[in-house]
């Protein structure tokens, strides 16, 4: 196991981590609670986009622009998380188009017209060394 069991993932490392996935979740404010949803995504520049259906998340988008969303993953010796907070706002027009050159398409139904952007203003991540110590323990026959 490593001396240090978790580190804080560089700026650029987030990035990738973005870049190579497309499945995360979003949080975001509706009417005084905080919701979390699925979702896939797209990574545009320094921005995300993801498609959205009329609903409680284009809702909550509208309304309350501050979400965040967190990415991760787990193997067997090793974990990591990454967050990216920061302002949306659905995209209209000629900047909804930005979206047609990345790989962003609706998984399920195909009623998600409208695009949101998150703008980041803070992107963090951890890696985390797994020892999971209970896979280790030899029991009494």
């Amino acid at each position: 196991m490593s001396e240090y069991p978790a580190r804080t993932m560089s700026h650029d490392e987030c990035w990738q981590a973005l870049r190579e996935h497309e499945f995360g979740r979003l949080a975001f404010h509706l009417l005084g609670d905080v919701h979390i949803t699925p979702l896939n995504y797209a990574v545009d520049g320094q921005t995300v986009l993801f498609r959205t259906a009329q609903g409680n998340k284009l809702l909550g988008v509208v309304m309350h622009g501050p979400v965040a969303l967190e990415i991760d993953e787990l193997t067997d010796d090793e974990a990591w998380s990454v967050v990216v907070r920061g302002s949306a706002r659905v995209l209209e027009g000629e900047e909804a188009y930005r979206s047609e050159a990345l790989p962003l398409r609706p998984w399920v139904g195909d009623d998600k017209e409208v695009v949101v952007e998150i703008a980041p203003v803070e992107v963090s991540g951890r890696r985390f060394t797994l020892s999971k110590p209970w896979e280790h323990i030899v029991l009494p026959h």
